[in-house]
């Protein structure tokens, strides 16, 4: 198995538990064959990381995006890796960026269906601080650009996501919109700094 209870119990230990949420889309018959392709020997996740750098979001654009699209890089963890060595080679891999994580934000379970076909996913969703790296990425096969990003700019993205009738793509317009969510959240339910007198 590529994702134990144990490990996501760990990285939440070390990164804070991350909110949860659950969402079903409705894709085409192509698309459900496509990620059940995807699940090579039984992986059924993703693991995505927001890289911060200063006020602004590393993303990716991969070749089969449609013009205009980015979005936060992800990737699969290999069988036997651990979560933080997976995810610093998939970060290097498609950004050439050093990351340090800062915290465990989501756990999602995803159905895709079409009629009576479904397919399964899930996704660990961590915020990171960009920690060096020149965006000189290695995966030419499946990236084509990285760059940053203002975080007003995911409202563009979604809106190209939504466009489609790409499950895969939806899935990531509904998850960029559950991970601002949270972050409204959190950074609502924060402590307010004591004021001097």
């Amino acid at each position: 198995m590529y994702v134990t209870d144990d490990m996501i119990a760990g990285m939440s230990a070390k990164y804070g538990r991350p909110h949860r949420r659950s969402f079903d889309i409705e894709t085409t018959a192509e698309e459900v064959a496509r990620i059940r392709a995807s699940q090579i020997e039984g992986r059924d996740h993703d693991v995505t990381v927001y890289i911060c750098k200063d006020d602004q979001v590393v993303v990716i654009a991969k070749h089969s995006h449609p013009p205009g699209l980015y979005r936060a890089p992800s990737g699969g963890l290999h069988d036997g890796e651990d979560f933080e060595t997976g995810m610093n080679r998939e970060v290097a891999e498609e950004t050439g960026c050093r990351i340090k994580l800062v915290r465990f934000q989501l756990q999602t379970d995803v159905r895709f269906r079409h009629g009576e076909e479904n397919v399964y996913w899930r996704s660990f969703v961590f915020l990171a601080d960009y920690a060096g790296g020149d965006f000189n990425f290695t995966d030419h096969l499946e990236i084509r650009e990285v760059r940053l990003a203002a975080w007003s700019e995911f409202e563009t993205f979604g809106r190209i996501m939504r466009a489609t009738n790409i499950g895969g793509l939806q899935y990531r317009a509904a998850l960029h919109e559950a991970v601002v969510e949270v972050m409204n959240h959190i950074t609502a339910h924060a402590p307010k700094p004591e004021r001097q007198a």
